[in-house]
């Protein structure tokens, strides 16, 4: 693998992170809700995830995904239920997202980095359109002839610092964004808006066909 794959690879791979998915609108939620630390571990859930489903391309799971229609649709429903149930726990949400005055950090219970990470990490490795980006995605840049692992290191530790990269900078103009934030309406407001747009990415996952291998 050469530098111009390499300078390739990253260029594609930062348009497709950029683009605002689940996961940036999960790093933006914690940071809001929970503060900027909170989102370090969703982000780090979101990496954990996404080197499983590189690793499950390389594996030849993607296109095993594209060959059957029944293990497709399940892996996209399972997904799909599982933004549903984030976007509906916002929107049913009594409080506000965002706490204001000094015992807000007292009186709020946050979740532990552990739920924070495995919130992430499952949405991350149920959304089928990521696992079928890095089947199509890893065969273009691979060199055939030589050794796949570091190939597959190096390609997927890439895209994994890219993603966090991201995350945390989202996640960064989320936290300075709070303090405009603090209004129970407003708070309110942006939580409906939340978990409106979860439910938005739950139904375009459900709208994916399946492409024939």
């Amino acid at each position: 693998m050469d530098s111009h794959s390499l300078l390739a690879f990253t260029l594609v791979a930062a348009i497709a992170i950029a683009s605002p998915g689940p996961a940036t609108l999960m790093a933006i939620n914690n940071s809001l809700a929970h503060g900027q630390r909170s989102a370090v571990w969703s982000s780090l859930g979101n990496g954990s995830g996404l080197f499983c489903l590189s690793a499950a391309a390389m594996l030849g799971l993607g296109a095993l995904l594209a060959s059957s229609e029944v293990l497709f649709n399940a892996v996209k429903i399972i997904g799909a239920a599982y933004l549903f149930y984030l976007g509906a726990r916002q929107l049913l949400k009594k409080g506000p997202m965002l706490e204001s005055g000094a015992e807000a950090g007292v009186a709020k219970q946050r979740p532990t980095p552990m739920k924070l990470y495995k919130s992430a990490f499952l949405t991350a490795v149920t959304n089928p359109k990521a696992t079928m980006f890095f089947t199509a995605l890893f065969p273009q840049f691979i060199d055939q002839g030589a050794a796949l692992l570091p190939q597959f290191l190096i390609l997927t530790g890439i895209f994994v610092a890219l993603s966090l990269v991201s995350l945390t900078l989202y996640a960064a103009l989320a936290s300075r964004a709070k303090g405009v934030l603090t209004r129970p309406s407003l708070s309110r407001w942006v939580s409906r808006v939340v978990g409106t747009t979860f439910i938005g990415f739950g139904a375009a996952i459900l709208t994916m066909r399946r492409q024939a291998a």
